[in-house]
């Protein structure tokens, strides 16, 4: 009886020692590149086409879009000749009403954001692609618009560019 308690106990001992001897390191990330073929991107300006222009918002997308690759990838970004390419400009920045409060005027407004994209993987042009990704937010009709555009423009620019991440280089 003594000797089956006894391996009892030195069975977890012996396993947890061999379980701590191996360690198994993975880093999950988002993205599935062949580092050994990709190793650069090529990121161009993408510049604002739509009929409203908040200027700010260029410089907003651009370095969002250029840091989602910096940091979740070790893709080295180039100006010519990217193994992966990225092109293209914000379509359309526009407004609508949302909701309408009993006094008949506007209570909630939403802001649209569309981007076209144009990708193309060097290595694999089975991948290339061009589409539009667009995010929404919404306000308070009571504020201004130039009280909360800042805020909401990060938020749709975060929403398009984790998009247009997951579609070039997520292949999950």
């Amino acid at each position: 009886m003594e000797s089956t308690n006894s391996k009892r106990t030195l069975l977890p001992i012996i396993l947890s020692l061999l379980l701590s001897a191996c360690a198994i390191s993975y880093k999950f990330n988002g993205a599935s590149i062949d580092y050994t073929t990709t190793k650069t991107i090529q990121i161009d300006n993408f510049p604002i086409r739509s009929a409203y222009v908040w200027a700010p918002m260029q410089s907003i997308f651009q370095n969002r879009l250029t840091d989602i690759y910096a940091s979740q990838t070790k893709l080295r970004q180039v100006k010519k000749n990217g193994d992966l390419q990225l092109a293209g400009e914000i379509v359309a920045f526009d407004q609508f009403n949302k909701g309408i409060s009993s006094d008949g005027y506007s209570s909630q407004v939403q802001l649209k954001m569309t981007v076209n994209v144009r990708f193309v993987n060097n290595k694999k042009h089975t991948d290339d692609f061009e589409r539009q990704f667009s995010a929404t937010s919404e306000y308070d009709a009571s504020q201004q618009l130039n009280a909360v555009q800042e805020e909401l423009v990060t938020q749709m620019v975060k929403d398009i560019t984790d998009q247009i991440f997951n579609a070039t280089v997520a292949n999950w």
